[in-house]
């Protein structure tokens, strides 16, 4: 197997202490180095960036500059991995905001005439990693994921990042030792492919 360029986006909104989000990037960066993958990491937490509040702003406006490199990172990813828990049915406003900035036209689009066909970051692929504290079977089948869906769809698949596949962790209030431990080994073998 080839190695890959791996960029692992935290996307905790809490970075005053760790989280199973955490602990899930670790154990994928583990298999991942381990298959000498490279690897890098990207902390949204971390970040300074204000919201957008216009279209205007979001094709004229300057990026801020603590977003350069997270740009960087991105464009030099060949395969990105999204860990962020579920809240209020969707991604943590800060990711959003996030996402918001970084996917600007000239950078997530080659053109601004039709971007429809001028998707910016396409060879790349994506996992997206999900904690939550419903089963992730009433999320799937109930709530028909329509918050990762509208992510997958609407923002990845929307820049060219293709293909993107899921990883929906439920239960994770009441989430016992082993079953971590399962979905630790699980990310250590994801992280090994790269996928």
């Amino acid at each position: 197997m080839m190695s890959k360029h791996v960029l692992l986006v935290q996307a905790h909104p809490d970075s005053t202490q760790r989280h199973l989000c955490h602990a899930l990037a670790d154990a994928y960066a583990t298999g991942a180095l381990a298959a000498r993958h490279e690897v890098r990491h990207l902390n949204v937490a971390t970040l300074d960036f204000p919201l957008l509040r216009s279209q205007r702003e979001w094709e004229q406006g300057t990026l801020p500059s603590g977003l350069a490199d997270a740009q960087a990172a991105i464009k030099w990813a060949e395969h990105i991995v999204f860990f962020f828990p579920l809240w209020l049915g969707d991604m943590p406003a800060l990711l959003k905001g996030f996402l918001e900035q970084v996917a600007r036209p000239g950078f997530a689009f080659k053109g601004e005439r039709n971007a429809f066909t001028s998707k910016g970051l396409t060879g790349r692929s994506a996992r997206v990693v999900v904690t939550m504290g419903m089963p992730a079977a009433v999320y799937r089948w109930y709530f028909r994921a329509h918050s990762i869906k509208s992510l997958e769809r609407n923002i990845l698949g929307f820049v060219g990042i293709s293909p993107v596949h899921e990883s929906l962790i439920g239960g994770v209030g009441n989430l016992k030792e082993k079953d971590a431990e399962k979905w630790f080994a699980r990310m250590d073998k994801l992280g090994r492919l790269a996928s």
